[in-house]
């Protein structure tokens, strides 16, 4: 873990993943629904039982929809209230994101969710850095913020395709904020759409953390790429989701009726955080870094 010199946040979205993450080494989760859609804010009822599951801190993230990052008044109620029912039920942290129309960080909008946050030991900035208009300019705006760890797949599909800006970003930062790359979804292709749309939790988040000050990359991880991503940026924390498919245990199936969109996965195949491959990376990286 984090001792060995470098930090694994994994990203899950039920309790049986929160367990396997921490049971496979990682150092904190994030907690969030929605991943085909990017990540979205959970239910409180999945915040409170995994809190009684896993020690390792449990960040959540506020985040009211899927799309992008420009949020209307009555959408920044909603985060203002998720904030305030995280913090009733047990997050260790938050990560969130906006942006203005034109593509910087609302600056505004963050400082006054931030203020809500005070409580909290860590606040993080989501995916939203990878929409943003200028990257190193964003960088010094999180500065001045007081974010102190930034999530990042540097702008691109994957952490791996965006690993020269991740570089750039870890040497302007010069340690004053963590610049993390994200987990990538594994292999995929241009007309493979439903693994496209999976691609888009993985890119990075933006994080700040108090008291903290490392190098973070997101978007795009996985056994086959995180030590050329870790050993190309520098990066000693990174964000994976680590899921593998497994069958559904239904043995009745309706083949003619499906619950979400036509991109989304079969509601027959169920991705949960693997042990062995949350073991797996934590291996890769305390091989590189230690």
């Amino acid at each position: 873990g984090a001792a060995n010199g470098f930090l694994m946040e994994v990203c899950v979205d039920s309790v049986e993943s929160a367990v396997n993450a921490e049971r496979g080494g990682a150092d904190r989760i994030e907690l969030c629904s929605g991943l085909v859609e990017g990540g979205t804010t959970p239910s409180m009822g999945v915040l409170q039982v995994v809190k009684q599951y896993v020690q390792i801190p449990v960040f959540v993230m506020i985040r009211p929809r899927g799309g992008d990052f420009l949020y209307s008044d009555r959408e920044v109620e909603v985060m203002k209230a998720d904030i305030r029912l995280a913090k009733l039920y047990g997050a260790d942290g938050l990560v969130f994101g906006a942006l203005t129309e034109d593509g910087h960080i609302d600056k505004e909008l963050c400082m006054s969710l931030i203020d809500i946050c005070s409580k909290f030991k860590s606040v993080l900035f989501i995916s939203a850095f990878d929409m943003v208009h200028d990257p190193m300019a964003a960088l010094e705006t999180l500065l001045t913020l007081g974010f102190e760890r930034v999530l990042t797949s540097g702008c691109d599909i994957s952490a791996l395709e965006g690993l020269p800006l991740i570089k750039r970003l870890i040497d302007q930062a010069k340690g004053r904020i963590v610049v993390m790359p994200v987990r990538t979804v594994g292999s995929h292709t241009s007309n493979d759409n439903s693994k496209i749309n999976e691609l888009s939790k993985e890119r990075i988040i933006l994080k700040s953390m108090r008291n903290f000050s490392m190098e973070v990359p997101g978007g795009g991880i996985t056994d086959r790429n995180l030590q050329r991503i870790l050993e190309g940026s520098g990066a000693t924390e990174f964000h994976c989701s680590a899921r593998l498919a497994r069958d559904s245990g239904m043995k009745f199936r309706n083949s003619s009726v499906a619950m979400g969109a036509s991109l989304s996965r079969s509601e027959y195949s169920l991705k949960v955080t693997d042990v062995t491959l949350v073991r797996t990376l934590n291996a890769i990286a305390k091989n590189i870094l230690v």
